[in-house]
């Protein structure tokens, strides 16, 4: 059977009754489906101030759902605050990187950003946990990478001025690993599907606000719009399949 995935991306919980209606209004949906997804992605930016209570609030909006929840931080995010009440880890400063075994395909969820920046890097220590992560795979093993800032400009100029810092780092190690089938991220508030050395780039829409793109609108925060999700479905023959929904 493929392998289905969900992902949200861009909660931003904030406290307010806003945020928190909208993420569990999806959550809510996600666990209402009549097939449950194997697996649910949450990429980055999960809190907006990065506190300790956003992540504790997460942690129940996600708590004892019928799938794996699988999440990496963004700009927004605090690592120390997300390891401990997030992860239930001691607090650290360490880029947060984890891999997951799901049906068969490995997803690596990797920590892209900067302390105190809003653009993404991923530090060498990263380069090189995805490299023997993947390296150590059984022979055979399809890979997904999900990290929060987008590798390649989205023509928005908001996104576009805080994307993934020196993306060719990243496309040189993926030239040596075929079984990497897509690579998902979040950060633009706006579904976009573009191409990544080589491979489908997918980028999640957010939970909280809807970037409106420069030829629809000059507000470009959509906050009228519903929040919404992607569904992934990776195949037999390693072909992803990518659809979207709002959730209303």
């Amino acid at each position: 059977m493929p392998l289905l995935l969900a992902q949200i991306s861009d909660l931003h919980l904030d406290g307010t009754e806003r945020a928190t209606e909208r993420a569990a209004r999806v959550v809510r949906y996600l666990r209402g489906l009549p097939r449950p997804v194997d697996a649910l992605l949450v990429t980055g930016d999960i809190a907006d101030h990065g506190t300790e209570d956003e992540y504790r609030e997460a942690a129940e909006l996600l708590a004892d759902a019928p799938f794996p929840v699988l999440h990496c931080p963004g700009n927004h995010d605090a690592r120390p605050a997300y390891r401990e009440a997030l992860l239930g880890e001691e607090p650290d400063t360490a880029p947060i990187n984890r891999a997951h075994l799901v049906g068969g395909t490995a997803i690596l969820m990797v920590d892209s950003t900067v302390p105190g920046r809003d653009e993404g890097l991923l530090e060498s220590a990263t380069l090189g946990w995805i490299d023997r992560t993947l390296t150590e795979l059984p022979p055979g093993t399809p890979a997904l990478i999900a990290f929060h800032q987008p590798p390649v400009a989205l023509h928005h100029p908001v996104p576009d001025s805080c994307r993934l810092r020196r993306p060719e780092d990243l496309a040189a190690l993926l030239d040596d690993h075929p079984e990497v089938v897509a690579v998902l991220t979040g950060h633009a508030h706006t579904a976009a599907v573009s191409t990544f050395a080589g491979r489908p780039l997918i980028v999640g829409p957010a939970v909280t606000w809807t970037l409106q793109l420069p030829w629809e609108t000059e507000d470009f925060i959509g906050r009228d719009q519903p929040p919404a999700l992607a569904y992934h479905v990776l195949d037999e023959e390693r072909r992803l399949t990518t659809h979207y929904r709002v959730v209303l």
